[in-house]
């Protein structure tokens, strides 16, 4: 056999919730020695054990969690995997795994891409020792085997539980060797790279030497220790836009208002419920910052009092308001304190929410002395809150407004981050 066995082979590999998911990573790269291409998936429990992220860096491959998931020419993703993998190797397989599938049971990706394929299987179980003993556990390894599944069979030695059995996953070697043998004298089944599972491009680094602000979701302005008032906002843009900088190499810290999203992995997070507490944050950012995005949903009221108890709805309510700071042109103000040159100062980006209409975000751009202003309506379709798509214009002062379609709002982001990157070119 060649050094590299696999050459030209696109190899399915499913990582299940074992605790030796970790191993995945090493397998994965042992399964590319030999010359192999390989599509990683993924089930639910394993992604706790390791991530997809870093699966998808070594695969140069999108890794396949949802099997209900379309690719970008709207082809069903676990099909097309199916249909084109020379074989699949999962590994490492837990008891629920084995059980699932030798029921037919097409509840996660990997099952249902096995079920939907022709290709050879090679499982390599990896489980506590009693588990795999078990006669249900062996009546699934039997059953798989007599659907011509490959089992290679667990090593013995020391197992997660500190006992020591059967139970181990073999060396991963041996794993690799044993889908080689299966295929050798096999005419690769689908040489034709359009027809495999696409490859992701790779990451984009250009914003590595950047510090990005980013401001997200809304504000909660306390009436009483129960009620606020504030601005709609899912913070759903703002995310998009902190991840986005993170893929591209950027520091990023994130003021996070409230959000109905979880922040990116890899951004600093600072708790920012208030508009004051916002402002505070951003402020403190801003002097160490390449650019601000104001991507929050300031409120722009807040209650001139706050009751220190509840109010009784007995009572009633005589609610009476005065303007928050703007947050926006503050920092503009202060980084212009620096020079126009936006290669000099942070670049100061802002948003616009608007209703039936934009004719007032030029006018809020220039006033607020932005480098340019984000603007949509959020009354359209597609553009409102909590929608993961986004219609927005291009606003900068001096220059004719600059339509976008409809896109989601991470394609938002990553235009946005393009201009921003321009504006120091």
């Amino acid at each position: 056999m060649t050094d590299q066995p696999l050459q030209g082979r696109l190899i399915l590999l499913g990582i299940t919730g074992s605790i030796a998911a970790y191993k995945g990573a090493e397998l994965l790269r042992e399964l590319t020695r030999a010359g192999a291409e390989v599509q990683v998936m993924m089930s639910e429990a394993a992604t706790h054990f390791i991530g997809p992220l870093t699966l998808e860096a070594l695969s140069g491959r999108p890794v396949m969690l949802d099997p209900l998931e379309l690719q970008s020419d709207s082809r069903i993703g676990h099909i097309v995997a199916a249909d084109s993998a020379d074989a699949i190797l999962v590994a490492p397989a837990t008891a629920r795994w084995l059980a699932a599938m030798a029921n037919g049971l097409a509840g996660d990706i990997i099952t249902a891409t096995c079920i939907a394929s022709s290709a050879p299987v090679v499982v390599g179980p990896a489980m506590d020792g009693d588990m795999y003993v078990h006669p249900a556990t062996q009546a699934n390894v039997a059953r798989l085997r007599e659907f011509g599944y490959t089992i290679v069979d667990p090593d013995t030695g020391s197992l997660a539980s500190g006992q020591e059995g059967i139970g181990r996953l073999v060396e991963l070697p041996l794993l690799v060797d044993t889908v080689a043998q299966i295929l050798e004298g096999r005419p690769i089944r689908e040489p034709d790279p359009a027809a495999r599972p696409p490859r992701v491009e790779p990451a984009r680094r250009d914003l590595a030497d950047w510090h990005i602000v980013v401001s997200a979701g809304g504000n909660a302005e306390p009436i009483d220790p129960v009620r606020f008032i504030g601005n709609r906002s899912s913070g759903k843009m703002g995310m998009a836009i902190a991840q986005a900088a993170l893929d591209r190499g950027a520091r990023v810290t994130l003021v996070k208002g409230t959000t109905s999203v979880a922040p990116p992995k890899g951004a600093t997070v600072v708790e920012a419920e208030t508009a004051a507490q916002m402002r505070e944050a951003v402020m403190a950012a801003l002097a160490g910052a390449d650019a601000l995005i104001m991507a929050a949903a300031v409120a722009d009221f807040r209650p001139l009092a706050r009751a220190e108890t509840k109010i009784s709805r007995a009572d009633g309510l005589d609610l009476r308001l005065e303007p928050t700071t703007d947050i926006l042109a503050e920092a503009a103000a202060t980084a212009r304190e620096r020079g126009d040159d936006p290669a000099a100062r942070p670049i100061i980006v802002g948003f616009a929410a608007e209703t039936g209409s934009l004719a007032r975000a030029p006018e809020k751009a220039a006033r607020k002395r932005v480098d340019l202003m984000v603007a949509n309506d959020v009354a359209e379709p597609g553009s409102g809150f909590g929608t993961d798509t986004n219609r927005v214009t291009i606003v900068v002062p001096g220059a004719e407004a600059e339509p976008w379609p409809q896109l989601t709002k991470a394609e938002v982001a990553d235009r946005l981050l393009d201009r921003v990157l321009a504006l120091r070119s």
